[in-house]
C-alpha cells in the first residue's frame, strides 16, 4: 500500500470513528462504580483530564496525514528487518497501531507540555502523539538498540518535536507531565517504575484492556486517581485509562 493510499485509508477510518470514540460504553461506566484493589475509579471525569483535547473529532490536517503516510512506509520497511511488531498487514497496522494511538493523542489532557513514551518500541503512541499534538515535547524511551535506531530515524525523517532516550526510562532522572505505556514487556512492573516519572498533578496514560486495567491500576499504587476509562477508536478491547498523580503522593 503506497503512502497516498495509506493516507486515504487512514482518513476514511478516522471519519468512521469520528467523535463516537469519546463516548463511553456501558461496560466502561460499570468500571467507574467500584473500588478495586485500594484504588478509586471515579464515575465522573477528573477535572482537567477527561475533557482532554477540545478537538473532539479525529480528523487530521493534510500535513498530518502526509506524516502518517511517511511513518507507515518507514515502519513497514524497518519491520521487515527488526520485528517492530507482529502485526504486518496494512489494515491491522492502521487500526491497531495508528488509529488507537491517534485516539490516545486526542484524549490526552489539555496543558500537557512534556510526555514520556515508556518502552516506545515501534513508536506507539509516542510518534502519533508528536504528529497530532506538536506542542508536546515527546521523549521516546527504548532500551533495545535496534528499535531505538528506528525511532531516531523516524524523528529525523518526520521532523518531529521529539527525542529518543536509548536506555531504560528509569535512568532519565526527571519527571514529565504525562507518561504513556502500551504493550510494554512485564507491564505491571513497568507501570510501577513509570509512576516515579510522573510529576505531581501529572497523568499516567495506560493503553490496555478492561481485563488488565485493575491489576495495572493496583501496580500504580494509591497515589493515582483514575477517571472513567474510554474505549479506543476502532477497537473492541482496547481502552485508555488516565490517572492523575495526587500532589503529595510518594514516588
Amino acid at each position: 500500500m503506497a503512502g497516498e493510499a495509506v493516507q486515504k485509508r487512514l482518513a476514511g477510518l478516522l471519519a468512521e470513528v469520528g467523535s463516537e470514540a469519546l463516548e463511553q460504553n456501558p461496560s466502561d461506566r460499570a468500571l467507574g462504580e467500584r473500588d478495586a484493589g485500594g484504588f478509586f475509579l471515579r464515575k465522573k471525569p477528573l477535572e482537567g483530564i477527561a475533557s482532554a483535547d477540545s478537538n473532539s473529532d479525529f480528523a487530521l490536517s493534510p500535513r498530518q496525514l502526509e506524516l502518517f503516510g511517511a511513518y507507515y512506509e518507514l515502519f513497514v520497511r524497518w519491520n521487515e528487518r527488526i520485528n517492530l511488531s507482529a502485526i504486518r498487514d496494512e489494515e491491522g497496522i492502521l487500526r491497531r497501531h495508528f488509529l488507537e494511538s491517534i485516539g490516545c493523542a486526542r484524549l490526552l489532557p489539555k496543558g500537557v507540555e512534556t510526555l514520556l513514551d515508556f518502552g516506545s518500541g515501534g513508536g506507539f503512541p509516542g510518534v502519533p502523539v508528536a504528529i497530532c499534538r506538536p506542542g508536546i515535547a515527546v521523549t521516546l524511551a527504548e532500551s533495545q538498540g535496534k528499535k531505538a535506531a528506528f525511532l531516531q530515524e523516524a524523528v529525523r525523517v518526520l521532523g518531529l518535536n521529539a527525542r529518543v532516550h536509548s536506555a531504560r526510562a528509569e535512568t532519565l532522572g526527571r519527571v514529565f507531565d504525562c507518561v504513556t505505556l502500551r504493550a510494554v514487556d512485564r507491564m505491571e512492573m513497568a507501570v510501577t517504575a513509570a509512576t516515579g516519572l510522573v510529576r505531581p498533578g501529572g497523568t499516567l496514560a495506560l493503553m490496555t484492556t478492561r481485563v488488565d486495567f485493575g491489576a495495572l491500576a493496583a501496580a500504580a499504587g494509591k497515589g493515582f486517581l483514575w477517571g472513567p476509562v474510554v474505549t479506543l477508536p476502532g477497537s473492541e478491547r482496547g481502552i485508555l485509562a488516565l490517572g492523575r498523580r495526587e500532589p503529595g503522593s510518594a514516588e
